[in-house]
């Protein structure tokens, strides 16, 4: 026991130790290529060597707050930890400059370093959050006998989606990660400069990406030097078979039914969407998968390292202690709006039905729709792009935010439905049918849903983007937009409303109104976007919700 970890448990409440002294090996190396060792610690409780093995895996660090939260406090509490830095980072060999496509092969090659220490129990849990949690579900995708559990914090299984959501580029989280990663190499704490680059002052540090065109040139402004894999993410459209090996979500097929799988999310979390897709397709397959979904956002839910150990380590131990024992899944969701958890057997609710409330003219929201009446217009400008408000960033002002600035914004289309005469709750993933055209060719169409409050107060709830190509400029097009995974109470007297924009900057880099490569565009055309109303195709929001 350290100082630092009696204070940690003190401070974040966590369950007692079960081990008052930890060894702790140092810069173990562990060949993962033959030309290629990656640096490891490994946590070993005094007393309890042949105790089950976490595995976690990160390009953040192994020490400080790393190897605390992960090592020392899981160790203390009977866990043996081996934190591995990866490639490029901390020591390790090989390249920082192409994340994520090693680490299927490398965690293979960690499990079978495993398999020769003494040490070994052949109990293998994979834990951690964000890219963390991805390289847990890289050695998933192959998973190994030896592998009894995964637990995945607002984790990843493939980055095409995250990095092309909608096929819009998600500019600001490719660049805030970035941007901290890129420094792994040098002495100054990856984690303090990811954190100084979320927050107001060290974000300043990006404007460059943010304003300056092409990207090519303006991301290198922005990071102080070339970076390889960021050129490739804007080279590479999400088509390309270049995404293919980003993809770990193998996993969701391969795991077995005896294989446990803790999930936990946040309904503004970049990835959430992802987590609901892991918790259905492993229901679905039978695999034993337990859900948690918050009100949080990613920082806030991947800086939360009392919430990890509490509501892992009693997770673990439950279903390791009963390895034979029926798989079930649960899922314990958040309701915003009614600021109450809900525990239920399985999510979304079964008893949810679709409801379409109809796009109107005039503005109006409604389960019913209107004669036809001439399409909605409005001009967007990508030399003054409609801005991002909250949603699933990495900015400080990630979450639920008031809306109502934005929605002032000539180039913001709302949709507003009657006071709700009783309680309405969504409860699952919702999707916008849009009949649309535009002057360009090509061209983005984002969707919010709001909850608009009795005093005017308009809050986000969910939303989803698509760049959509228009066989010819000015041509109607049939589209769907997915929107983000919710559990929303609307209450009675509040109002829902949709915005229908064309982006979200800089959350997604801005459509330029050309047919240019993203990552060499310079020249930007307005365009004019219309939204029709056609009695036959009228654009509607298809919600799911509880009666």
């Amino acid at each position: 026991m350290t100082v630092m970890s009696r204070l940690a448990g003190r401070l974040g409440r966590l369950p007692p130790r079960t081990v008052q002294r930890v060894v702790v090996e140092r810069d173990l190396r562990v060949p993962v290529a033959p030309d290629v060792e990656l640096l490891a610690d490994h946590y070993r409780p005094i007393g309890g060597e042949r105790l089950p093995t976490l595995l976690v895996r990160s390009p953040y660090g192994r020490r400080g707050v790393w190897g605390l939260v992960y090592g020392q406090l899981f160790a203390e509490r009977g866990f043996q930890v081996l934190v591995q830095s990866t490639r490029g980072a901390y020591g390790s060999g090989g390249s920082l400059e192409e994340p994520m496509i090693h680490e299927i092969a490398d965690g293979r090659a960690t499990v079978a370093w495993l398999r020769e220490q003494p040490w070994f129990s052949g109990q293998l849990v994979t834990l951690g959050s964000s890219y963390l949690a991805f390289t847990g579900w890289a050695v998933a995708a192959d998973p190994p006998p030896e592998l009894k559990a995964v637990v995945s914090f607002v984790g990843p299984e493939e980055w095409r989606d995250v990095a092309y959501p909608g096929g819009a580029f998600a500019l600001d989280t490719a660049t805030s990660w970035a941007a901290g990663v890129v420094k792994a190499n040098e002495p100054a704490n990856v984690l303090l400069s990811l954190l100084t680059l979320v927050r107001p002052g060290g974000r300043r540090k990006l404007q460059p990406v943010f304003t300056g065109l092409p990207l090519s040139v303006s991301y290198q402004q922005a990071l102080g030097r070339p970076v390889k894999f960021f050129q490739e993410w804007l080279d590479h459209p999400p088509a390309d078979p270049y995404w293919d090996d980003y993809d770990a979500s193998k996993a969701l097929q391969a795991l077995s039914s005896s294989t446990p799988v803790l999930l936990v999310g946040g309904w503004h979390d970049l990835f959430i969407a992802q987590t609901i897709n892991q918790f259905l397709t492993l229901r679905d397959r039978g695999v034993p998968v337990d859900l948690t979904v918050g009100p949080w956002t990613h920082r806030g839910l991947a800086g939360d390292w009392a919430r990890l150990v509490k509501d892992t380590l009693p997770w673990l131990r439950s279903r390791l202690a009963s390895p034979d024992a029926p798989g079930k899944s649960s899922a314990r969701v958040y309701v915003t709006g009614a600021e109450e958890w809900r525990q239920m057997r399985t999510w979304p609710p079964a008893d949810v039905v679709p409801v379409r409330w109809y796009l109107q003219p005039g503005g109006g929201l409604a389960a019913t729709s209107t004669a036809s009446g001439p399409p909605d217009t409005y001009r967007y400008d990508p030399a003054d792009p409609t801005p991002a408000v909250g949603g699933a960033t990495l900015a400080p002002d990630a979450g639920a935010r008031d809306n109502r600035a934005l929605e002032r914004r000539a180039d913001v289309l709302t949709y507003t439905s009657e006071a709700l005469d009783t309680d309405r709750e969504l409860a699952g993933t919702g999707t916008a049918e849009l009949l649309v055209s535009s002057s360009c060719h090509e061209t983005d169409f984002f969707v919010r849903l709001c909850d608009v409050h009795p005093s005017g107060l308009s809050i986000n709830v969910c939303d989803g983007i698509r760049r959509v190509e228009l066989p010819t400029a000015g041509g109607l097009v049939r589209m769907a937009v997915e929107m983000s995974p919710a559990a929303h109470r609307f209450r009675r007297g509040h109002r829902l409303r949709v915005q229908v924009s064309s982006g979200a900057h800089p959350r997604f880099a801005r459509g330029l109104g050309t047919e240019a490569p993203l990552a060499t565009a310079s020249a930007m055309v307005p365009a004019s976007q219309q939204l029709h109303h056609a009695q036959s195709t009228a654009s509607a929001l298809v919600l799911p919700m509880s009666p």
